[in-house]
């Protein structure tokens, strides 16, 4: 392996919503591109794990894509074009942006390991190798898709996909297909799947519909249960899974269409569909696991971050500075896992970063 490591002071791993939030308050901090700092993105193009997003997925159908800092969604795309798909319109943005505040991306670059270098973290990428005294990761968790194991599951003889594989509903015409999960990334699938062909939907527990309307105090509470869980150390549960599924239009005329028929969980996989505790089987071609993500970090393993639980301890002001070692900032994970979060987060990361390191700095009067 070559030897050779290129220094820089903050390397931001990941191209989203997060990473390019904490690289716009880099810069705004005065640091330099290149050598202040430089974001890594695997991607192919600007677009974070939007330009992978199912075409169906429009931006009427999408939970809210908040503002990164300093220009607005609206710059790019009329807030009345609400059926632009969301892998094409977020992407746009996200170039616009890049190019407007002249961000350092470098891709596509994917990040292999960072381990403990002394004063410094080694990052080894599939091209460079590089030299940083601190690093804000906000890779997310569109590569980490998260699928529950159950007996016979090797077994099956059909189809299992997850909705990181989903892409329109016209390839399950003609299939039986189960759908797992209570989501809104489930609900969704649902909804358009069982416009083409016979659905099957189970859940853990029953989904948590939600009447009333979500209001900020509402979001901050949510988002207030899941850092209190990180600040603990303890696995963060997405901030979604505590705020309810709202009762919408759709969500009502699927219930009028008589698609939101929620069975238990079973119990095993036969090879030809699924089989509950009390012995009844149904038959299914396809199962759909649309049972989430998990934080992408398997790049950081080396560190040995993780408390025993599997779970981080996180501190510092929003909760994106790690405990173990302060050098490294998560953003997106736990309570910045949602685009506001993450916008709030990668503005903290940036200066607690900045001042833990003792990098002069001169702030831009805009920020």
């Amino acid at each position: 392996m070559n030897s050779l490591a290129y220094k820089i002071d903050i390397l931001v791993i990941g191209g989203g919503q997060a990473g390019l939030s904490a690289a716009y308050h880099l810069g705004r901090l005065g640091l330099k591109g290149g050598k202040g700092y430089l974001v890594l993105d695997k991607s192919p193009q600007p677009g974070g794990a939007w330009q992978f997003r199912w075409p169906t997925l429009t931006m009427r159908t999408i939970n809210r894509l908040h503002d990164l800092p300093g220009m607005g969604f609206a710059e790019v795309l009329d807030p009345g074009q609400t059926e632009v798909r969301a892998a094409e319109a977020v992407p746009a943005y996200f170039r616009a942006y890049e190019e407007r505040f002249h961000l350092p991306v470098y891709r596509p670059v994917t990040a292999r390991l960072v381990c403990d270098r002394g004063e410094r973290l080694r990052v080894e990428t599939d091209r460079e190798t590089f030299s940083a005294r601190g690093i804000i990761n906000a890779t997310g968790t569109w590569d980490a898709p998260q699928i529950p194991y159950y007996p016979g599951r090797e077994l099956f003889l059909g189809r299992q996909m997850h909705t990181h594989d989903y892409h329109r509903p016209e390839e399950f015409a003609g299939r039986r297909v189960a759908i797992v999960g209570a989501g809104i990334s489930a609900l969704q699938m649902l909804d358009e799947i069982s416009r083409v062909t016979d659905t099957i939907w189970l859940t853990r527990r029953p989904p948590e519909f939600r009447d009333a309307e979500f209001t900020a105090e509402d979001g901050r509470a949510a988002v207030a249960r899941v850092e209190d869980r990180v600040r603990q150390g303890l696995i963060p549960g997405s901030v979604v899974s505590v705020t309810g599924i709202p009762y919408n239009p759709a969500i009502r005329a699927m219930q009028a269409r008589g698609v939101l028929n929620r069975q238990p969980m079973f119990s095993e996989i036969t090879p030809t569909g699924l089989r509950w505790p009390d012995g009844r089987e149904e038959a299914v071609d396809i199962i759909l696991w649309a049972t989430g993500f998990r934080s992408a970090l398997d790049h950081l393993a080396p560190l040995q971050l993780r408390e025993e639980n599997g779970g981080i301890r996180m501190t510092g002001r929003l909760a994106t500075q790690v405990a173990r070692d302060p050098r490294v900032h998560l953003v997106g994970y736990g309570p910045s896992a949602s685009t506001i979060g993450a916008n709030r987060a990668g503005g903290a990361a940036a200066r607690e970063l900045v001042d833990h390191l003792g990098l002069a700095t001169q702030e831009d009067p805009q920020t």
